[in-house]
């Protein structure tokens, strides 16, 4: 199996250490571990006293932990924790899912742009991939008619990220149904990577809530602030392949760490509390973000994201690798360009790290790049 340079971690993963802002991570700021007590309103001596103290370093959990499982269950509208497994991080989930269900010669249908795991992955293992553009005249919502033309009667597997990842669009219950449905009448599944899922107000519908062969992924990376816990999991109804993922686990993961998934745990039983915090930090980033677009007449982005980050087109004649590029070198400001999203003249802008005044120094340095591109 022959894997493609994985763009966007090539991109981001060598800067990061030496941005000076970083606009390009798509986590709500992470937690500190005296912040997540006080939040949770647990005392972390006594964690340590109760918890920590005696815990064993030997193996994990090998099906996650109780408490977890309990935990990640309440998240959806009628799942059980026999629904759940769990896996390392939301790529690990994802991987697990795929690689599982694709053989060779099967056809996938990728909405796009999305995560490039969801499309690089099932064409190293064969299949035929199908790539559904979303466009922004649609607000990046999926044309039912073009979906079932790409389904046809022979689909494998419908792979989508909802909310989108980068625009942030959502696909609220009435069309996610109708996804399933397509999806559905050939016989696919649908796995649904529900990553950014909670940043609304009220319940998000999920995948699993609309259909029996829905597949939902996610992890405590985005919305939770812990992505160095790397604790994801897996949600789907379907008992056999449950079972069929369950054997897969013991292939490539085994366990997850226990500690990971006791503070996974805590911050899932306190999820209204976490996801407040998140809803907070995202609102005020994206006001001084619109607020900043205001002023930028060469630049459009949506009026609305359910995520972490804005997907921002340009009208200036330079290529998105080569902009992010110098604006980096000139002002150590760090962006995502569209070529991670197979998307010219584009760029992923993140505006939840919680930072403020570093966000609007960004932004404005930013600014005066453009300048000189005018």
């Amino acid at each position: 199996m022959r894997l493609d340079d994985f763009t966007l971690e090539k991109w981001l993963n060598p800067r990061d250490p030496t941005a000076k802002y970083n606009l390009g991570a798509s986590c709500v700021k992470a937690f500190h571990l005296d912040e997540f007590f006080e939040l949770v309103g647990g005392d972390a001596n006594e964690f340590y006293e109760r918890e920590l103290k005696g815990m064993s370093l030997h193996y994990g959990h090998f099906f996650g932990m109780d408490r977890l499982l309990e935990a990640v269950s309440s998240l959806y509208r009628d799942a059980s924790p026999r629904d759940v497994l769990t896996a390392h991080g939301g790529t690990g989930a994802n991987h697990m899912v795929i690689s599982e269900l694709v053989e060779p010669g099967d056809r996938v249908v990728v909405l796009m742009p999305t995560y490039q795991q969801h499309y690089a992955l099932p064409a190293s293992l064969g299949a035929e991939v199908r790539h559904l553009w979303l466009r922004p005249e649609n607000d990046y919502l999926p044309d039912s008619g073009e979906l079932k033309r790409a389904v046809g009667d022979r689909t494998k597997l419908v792979v989508l990220a909802n909310p989108n990842n980068p625009t942030g669009a959502f696909i609220g219950e009435p069309m996610l149904r109708e996804v399933a449905g397509i999806a559905e009448k050939a016989g696919a599944w649908v796995l649904c990577d529900e990553i950014y899922r909670g940043l609304g107000d009220g319940y998000m519908p999920s995948i699993v809530d609309v259909s029996e062969k829905g597949i939902a992924t996610s992890s405590m990376s985005k919305v939770f602030s812990m992505a160095g816990t790397r604790v994801g999991w897996i949600v789907t109804k379907d008992r056999s392949l449950r079972d069929r993922l369950e054997n897969r686990r013991s292939y490539d993961t085994i366990c997850c760490g226990p500690f990971d998934e006791l503070l996974a745990a805590m911050a899932l039983e306190n999820s209204e509390k976490v996801l407040e915090r998140s809803r907070g930090l995202v609102r005020s980033g994206r006001r001084i973000f619109e607020e900043w677009m205001a002023t930028q007449p060469c630049l459009s982005s949506t009026e609305e994201s359910l995520s972490t980050t804005a997907f921002v087109a340009y009208d200036y004649d330079v290529p998105a690798e080569r902009l992010c590029s110098d604006l980096f070198e000139r002002e150590g400001v760090l962006l995502c360009h569209g070529g991670c999203f197979q998307v010219p003249k584009t760029f992923r802008l993140g505006y939840a790290f919680g930072r403020i005044d570093h966000l609007r120094e960004g932004l404005r340095r930013f600014g005066l790049f453009l300048e000189t591109l005018e």
